[in-house]
């Protein structure tokens, strides 16, 4: 089992209230950050660590603080982006769930490093039980001091509040979601100007994931010096791992960056296989809006060489035999699962979550969506193979926002892979349909 920075303390009881949380070492960086060093030596520390964003663009954390731009007289504000959504991911949920007190002392830690003395976590409109833990533990950190007024006596002051989403998908887009937070439409903005410069009510702002801001805790107590010792040159640190679909054992997991994808799906400390001695089929591993990968280019790339945990092997091969790290949602499929099915669902659920604001995404998806119905239902045409393709071509890069991507990414990688599942359906639509309804019937999973 490889080690936990973040989810150290995941089973020590009552570790969700302050008292628990404090004597187990809970808040210390804080107390360093705030006595012993200055914003920007937090700031550098961050860059030097080689944190990259966890909610999966996994752009350095470091030089996104470095971008934010310091006005005189104008106020800055640090956004915790919590509106996890992607199907397939959940490790925000959790550590909210059962740390809520890691993500508040991440948040202070990084809004004293940006200058910002209003700071906001956006949650998921569904995660309504989630924000009651986590207002519960602001109010307990208001209450030791750790929260309002002259923190610590330092003289630094933060306000932090909780802002409920409504439900859409949209608003994890950083953009959307400082929308939202004003009370608009979630749609997201052209950009520029960038958040950094012209954010929420105008003001310079940043936007970071929660597993991102809990991770700068242990980065500041461990020291940048010894974080990036973990994980490997370009993906520095340890991950959390939301995995589920056909696995033995699924759930959240904190890996070093850098294990192997055989050994996270078999090892003992992991997932421990493929459920009911099944065989892995293909894999989707950093959430619904990555390209599918095959069983040949799951534990190998195409060219042999062993694929790792990590956001620079995931990727190797680019988009024709590689995928992407992502957000960290891992699905495996068994040998049982219809890709075809499958990649209809995905799109059904990125059609339904559009906010309509660009004509390619908002034409694209519901034509990918009844196109890929057809084909499911037994009405395909090889036509309509070649008709997804050219939708794909369409909204990809077309967009204001990566929604569009991430709905054709999906759609473009299964046809690449398993295009005689395409066509097997076309030419036998009842063996199809009679053989998802079977599985559907007796569905585990």
């Amino acid at each position: 089992m490889g080690r936990k920075l973040l989810l150290e303390h995941i089973d020590v009881p009552g570790i969700e209230t302050f008292e628990v949380y404090r004597q187990k070492g809970g808040y210390r960086s804080v107390e360093k950050a705030l006595k012993s060093m200055s914003p920007d030596e937090v700031v550098e520390e961050v860059k030097k660590s080689g944190l990259r964003g966890r909610g999966g663009a996994g752009f350095p954390t470091g030089m996104k603080w470095s971008f934010l731009a310091k006005p005189e007289g104008v106020p800055r504000y640090l956004l915790c982006n919590a509106d996890e959504s992607e199907p397939g991911t959940f490790k925000d949920r959790y550590l909210m769930q059962y740390l809520p007190h890691l993500l508040i002392e991440g948040m202070i830690v990084s809004s004293f490093a940006l200058g910002t003395n209003l700071s906001y976590i956006y949650i998921r409109g569904e995660y309504l039980f989630v924000l009651e833990i986590l207002e519960k533990a602001i109010a307990e950190a208001y209450a030791n001091g750790f929260l309002g007024k002259n923190i610590l006596g330092t003289g630094y002051d933060l306000d932090l509040r909780v802002s409920p989403g409504g439900g859409a998908y949209i608003c994890g887009e950083e953009t959307a979601l400082i929308e939202s937070l004003e009370g608009k439409r979630g749609n997201p903005r052209i950009k520029p100007p960038f958040p950094a410069v012209k954010g929420l009510w105008g003001c310079p702002t940043v936007v970071n994931n929660v597993e991102s801001l809990a991770t700068v805790v242990p980065i500041i107590n461990m020291g940048a010096d010894e974080y990036v010792k973990i994980g490997t040159e370009q993906s520095r640190g340890t991950k959390l791992i939301s995995a589920c679909g056909n696995l033995e054992r699924p759930g959240v997991y904190e890996i070093d960056l850098g294990l192997s994808v055989e050994e996270f799906i078999y090892g003992d400390d992991w997932c421990r296989g493929i459920k009911n001695g099944k065989q892995l089929k293909a894999l989707v591993p950093g959430g619904s809006s990555v390209p599918i990968l095959p069983t040949h280019l799951i534990t190998k790339t195409a060219n042999g060489d062993t694929r790792f945990m990590s956001y620079e092997s995931l990727s190797d091969g680019g988009f024709a035999s590689g995928s992407m790290l992502g957000s960290g949602g891992f699905i495996a499929f068994d040998e049982d699962q219809c890709i075809v099915r499958n990649t209809w669902n995905f799109t059904r659920f990125y059609a339904h979550e559009s906010c309509g604001q660009c004509s390619p995404c908002r034409e694209g998806t519901a034509w990918m969506e009844k196109v890929l119905w057809r084909i499911e239902n037994g009405e395909g045409t090889m036509e309509d193979i070649a008709l997804l393709e050219d939708i794909n071509k369409k909204i990809e890069g077309n967009t204001i926002c990566p929604l569009g991507d991430a709905a054709a990414w999906p759609v473009a990688s299964a046809i690449r892979h398993f295009r005689e599942e395409f066509e097997w359906h076309i030419k036998h639509p009842q063996e199809a349909m009679s053989r998802n309804y079977g599985l559907l019937k007796g569905a585990t999973v």
